[in-house]
């Protein structure tokens, strides 16, 4: 089948862009010809799976629904956008995978502008729904929830996340219920896998040595991680967790660090964003900010770790995340909400009863946070391992990007 994949916005750092690479990639492997059309200005560097890649020509500046620095585009917010602004990125989006050729099936991402520009290329065409244009932009804004319906006329279907973004499209945009699959994102267990220790380490050490130099980039991993990496687990002597996402008040990033500095426990915090610059000079000097870390970083990162913490505020569409670090037996603590709540509930379906509460705690309580993570942290070595192999059966079973891409395609037929 021959595919096209728009999505309006980088390939790596953030849950959209990953997801973006990592179907780009399944569907390569399972022999589809795939084209990725991105505004990443470095998108060869990302493994596509020999997918082709276009860069549309943008009119004029780019819109988002969360303000973040881009290198080479002036983003704005969508909200702040004229009627003319839009309708032109529409169409210069559209006319760019026109030009591409024919094709089979077109996955667009977000419901805004994904949905407008699927619409507008007449191509039988599914488009996947993600967290942060519902609760940033279309959230309170009947004008672009009404644009999204429109656009979704002709579509073969939506794909929601998880059973959370299913009734939050339902709730936002009213489109017939029989429109939206849920199909959750998949997570890569040939990678993503549990690892002997000293093999992990020296795998990350090296990708990190590998490292392009960053110039300030606040996108790229830090410079000197292999060094510092390599300090940090020098001087460890027991349990330290990770944190991987966006560093910002609505992650939970600040709970958390106050958490660990609390219980005196090691951890690292990978990613960049907003509050990074308030949070590292007041955290711990057990704590280590890395700035954004690919796959190939994190699938030796997560089998070092005790826990990886999602400790959001704010509703997450999945909690990929946490996923990946379940497949690579690293269990995770997660905030009890939202995407994050379906992830603990498929672990505990796997997890003996006496690790049930082990994997989620209510939302903001730094006091259930604390005890979550002290008591995994104290696990016997015996029961670590075993909440571990658990938490990668539920990934194996639940999550997997092949069986994500199939049910994808078959919404053509």
């Amino acid at each position: 089948m021959r595919i096209f994949l728009w999505h309006g916005y980088l390939l790596s750092g953030t849950g959209s862009n990953e997801y973006t690479a990592a179907l780009a990639r399944t569907l390569q492997a399972q022999g589809h010809e795939v084209t990725v059309f991105s505004q990443d200005p470095d998108a060869a560097a990302t493994d596509l799976g020999g997918a082709r890649i276009i860069r549309p020509a943008l009119p004029g500046r780019l819109p988002v629904f969360v303000l973040d620095r881009y290198a080479v585009s002036e983003p704005v917010l969508l909200r702040d956008t004229s009627t003319a602004e839009r309708d032109a990125y529409v169409a210069a989006n559209a006319q760019a995978i026109r030009d591409a050729g024919p094709a089979d099936l077109l996955i667009a991402n977000h419901l805004i502008l994904g949905a407008p520009v699927a619409a507008a290329t007449g191509l039988p065409s599914v488009v996947k729904a993600h967290g942060s244009e519902l609760e940033y932009a279309m959230r309170g804004d009947d004008e672009l929830c009404r644009w999204a319906r429109d656009s979704l006329s002709g579509a073969l279907g939506v794909i929601a996340g998880s059973q959370h973004i299913e009734r939050v499209v339902l709730d936002l945009v009213d489109v017939d219920p029989r429109l939206v699959h849920v199909i959750p994102p998949g997570v890569d267990t040939t990678v993503m896998k549990p690892q002997p220790r000293d093999e992990a380490l020296s795998a990350l050490l090296a990708e990190c040595a590998a490292d392009p130099p960053s110039a300030g980039n606040e996108r790229m991993p830090d410079p000197g991680n292999a060094a510092r990496l390599a300090r940090f687990f020098a001087d460890l002597t027991g349990p330290a967790v990770v944190y991987v996402g966006k560093i910002s008040e609505e992650k939970g990033v600040p709970l958390l660090v106050d958490v660990v500095d609390r219980l005196s426990l090691p951890a690292i915090i990978v990613g960049f964003g907003p509050a990074r610059a308030a949070l590292e000079p007041v955290a711990s000097d057990r704590v280590l900010f890395t700035g954004p870390l690919q796959h190939r970083h994190l699938r030796h990162l997560w089998p070092l770790m005790s826990a990886s913490v999602a400790p959001s505020v704010f509703p997450e569409a999945f909690g990929m995340v946490a996923a990946e670090a379940a497949a690579c037996g690293c269990p995770p603590v997660v905030a009890d909400h939202s995407g994050l709540a379906e992830i603990a509930a498929g672990i505990r379906s796997y997890a003996p009863d006496r690790f049930a509460d082990l994997v989620s705690f209510p939302t903001g309580d730094e006091a259930a946070l604390a005890d979550r993570l002290a008591r995994i942290t104290n696990l016997s070595v015996d029961d670590h391992a075993e909440l571990g192999a658990a938490a990668r059966t539920a990934v194996v079973e639940l999550w997997s990007w092949g069986s994500v891409a199939e049910r994808i395609t078959a919404l053509v037929d």
